[in-house]
């Protein structure tokens, strides 16, 4: 049984209603050939599936707090770090990065990692990964969306998308046997073609930013958030350039 990271001001008391909860979650963005035909890693979730039913997403999934526990082989860089800071709780950035990779590890049997040993005890959700002889590492994974899922739907995230480059991967991109059975028909889409795929409207966006800005898949900018949480719906940007006085 996972322990999600949740808002504090949504923490789950009583009977719970999930709906009212505002879980975190992590999102890994992979992309491969960047240079050339760009194509985005994605899986179809399940008709029955209480969110997002039916549509190809990114791998991804929520943070647990088991996660803040992983010790990263690289725990990552600025500016992402101090971005995942804004408004957030900046000792959460480590987990983020974890969940992310953790969720692109069970939903695909990817691996973004440092061939090592792991250091103490492994987390149970994490032993297939150090079985594998790895430990996650969060080198080249860039902070690029964060979105919160509007009022009304019948889950509700406040999700960090990280953008890789596909060369990152320690296995073969086009095995998925040791990925789990969340994500159907898991396969690397053409970007000029993904459009054609039944897409939720925050992944287009998300794929749109990312489209923007290739063949980088650095850090950008200004990190695009929509921010649709209890109080207001808006659309900020995260960091970026202060103005010249």
């Amino acid at each position: 049984m996972t322990d999600p990271v949740t808002h504090p001001d949504t923490l789950p008391s009583g009977n719970i209603d999930k709906s009212k909860i505002i879980r975190h979650a992590a999102t890994v963005i992979l992309i491969r050939d960047k240079a050339t035909r760009p194509q985005v890693l994605m899986g179809q979730r399940g008709a029955k599936a209480a969110f997002m039913p039916n549509k190809f997403v990114f791998p991804g999934g929520a943070v647990d707090r088991a996660d803040a526990d992983v010790p990263l082989a690289s725990a990552g860089a600025e500016p992402c770090l101090t971005r995942l800071g804004e408004q957030a709780d900046a000792s959460l950035a480590p987990a983020f990065l974890a969940a992310a990779i953790r969720e692109l590890w069970e939903e695909t049997g990817q691996i973004l990692g440092e061939r090592t040993a792991w250091a103490g005890d492994v987390p149970e959700a994490w032993q297939g990964f150090a079985d594998a002889g790895f430990v996650p590492s969060a080198e080249g994974l860039a902070f690029v969306f964060r979105a919160i899922t509007p009022k009304g739907r019948p889950r509700r995230f406040d999700a960090r998308f990280f953008a890789a480059d596909a060369d990152r991967l320690q296995t073969d991109p086009d095995d998925f046997t040791g990925a789990e059975d969340e994500l159907s028909h898991l396969q690397w889409i053409p970007l000029d073609d993904v459009r054609r795929f039944d897409l939720p409207f925050i992944t287009e966006v998300v794929l749109a930013e990312i489209t923007g800005n290739l063949p980088d898949l650095g850090a950008p900018k200004q990190v695009p958030f929509f921010n649709n949480d209890d109080e207001k719906c808006l659309f900020e940007r995260l960091g970026g350039v202060r103005p010249l006085a």
